[in-house]
């Protein structure tokens, strides 16, 4: 398997990652490098282990798993975005200043499972095809990182263009990504 061929899936395994982390970044706070890094870690991360997973589990864990995966990345991925639009909506400057974190604890953990669950299939399809995995799942986790942290460096800068409603457009954006996810697997 060329590293162009592997380069190309993942840099379309890390899109999700880069506007999910785009659209958190869209804020009036933006996201400074340490929460961006977080970010970077965790999207990286999981990019680099589903693969590893999915490979080793084969066909069993496809068998198990085909039938409800893409609904559960649907409904994370509302379920977050719907929130992001909620706040977007009802709360003030003022209180979404004082809340916490948004780049920590579950709410990052459920982005980054969410947006790991194909790089699982990808790593079943290295299984079936008989090619190693750990080359690949690294390019993965090393593009999804990188792309983390262009998403939340460029995120400000679209901030500023569409204003206060950039938490808006960052829960739509979310949800029309779980959206394409559903249709994709429901149509495929």
């Amino acid at each position: 398997m060329s590293f162009i061929f592997i380069l190309g899936i993942a840099a379309a395994l890390a899109m999700d990652c880069f506007a999910i982390t785009m659209g958190l970044a869209c804020g009036s706070r933006g996201l400074s490098m340490k929460q961006a890094l977080r970010m970077a870690v965790y999207f990286g991360g999981f990019q680099f282990v589903m693969p590893v997973i999915g490979w080793f589990a084969g066909d069993r864990l496809l068998g198990l798993i085909a039938r409800f995966d893409h609904w559960v990345a649907f409904g994370l991925l509302v379920l977050i975005g719907g929130r992001m639009i909620h706040e977007s909506v009802e709360m003030s400057d003022e209180e979404k200043a004082c809340r916490p974190d948004q780049t920590r604890g579950r709410r990052l953990l459920l982005l980054a499972l969410a947006t790991s669950i194909d790089a699982l299939a990808v790593g079943l399809s290295l299984g079936v095809v008989r090619t190693g995995v750990l080359y690949p799942a690294a390019v993965i986790g090393a593009t999804s990182f990188i792309l983390t942290v262009v998403g939340a460096k460029l995120g400000p800068v679209v901030g500023r263009v569409v204003g206060k409603r950039a938490e808006l457009i960052g829960g739509l954006v979310l949800i029309g990504i779980g959206t394409k996810i559903l249709i994709e697997h429901l149509a495929g």
